[in-house]
């Protein structure tokens, strides 16, 4: 069997597939923390394999090692991720990727309250969870609560800018 390590491999975008993010916020030490996932569908040029080695690519590529290690971007001023949230929509920029999902209120309210979000990047394809398609809390819970999930993905906390008026 041969296997294709991201160390070796280079990013190709195309290997990505479709990039979903969802936004939620729920009890932690604190209060309410606002949450944001990306996972890919697995339908990229290369299948579910390629998605997960191009995900995995793209974060390394981004100082981003997956794992169950956080990375505190309230105190990385370089880091290379991005988060703004204003009218209803929160975007996710980072070199390669530009993301925007839709965020309740509820959301919104703890990010405002936090200054940060939880990011957590999937290397890990859920295909069932496709736009346009509500997820229902408990399988969001368990996909995101998964251990194959956790340990293989990047998990940072994101510091909110805003729009300068």
């Amino acid at each position: 069997m041969t296997t294709t390590s991201s160390a070796t491999r280079p990013f190709r975008a195309a290997d990505l597939g479709t990039l979903v993010v969802l936004a939620w916020s729920g009890e932690a030490p604190g209060g309410d923390m606002p949450y944001l996932l990306a996972y890919s569908l697995g339908d990229g040029e290369s299948g579910p394999e390629g998605s997960a080695a191009a995900v995995e690519a793209l974060l390394r590529a981004n100082g981003l090692h997956p794992g169950d290690q956080l990375i505190d971007g309230t105190q990385r001023p370089g880091l290379p991720v991005t988060l703004l949230a204003e009218a209803g929509q929160a975007v996710v920029t980072m070199p390669y990727l530009n993301a925007q999902c839709a965020v309740p209120p509820q959301w919104l309210a703890a990010l405002r309250a936090r200054g940060h979000a939880y990011f957590l990047f999937a290397t890990r394809p859920w295909p069932e969870a496709a736009p346009g398609r509500p997820v229902e809390p408990e399988r969001l819970a368990a996909f995101a609560g998964a251990e194959e999930t956790l340990t293989t993905a990047a998990h940072v906390l994101v510091p909110a800018l805003r729009l300068r008026g």
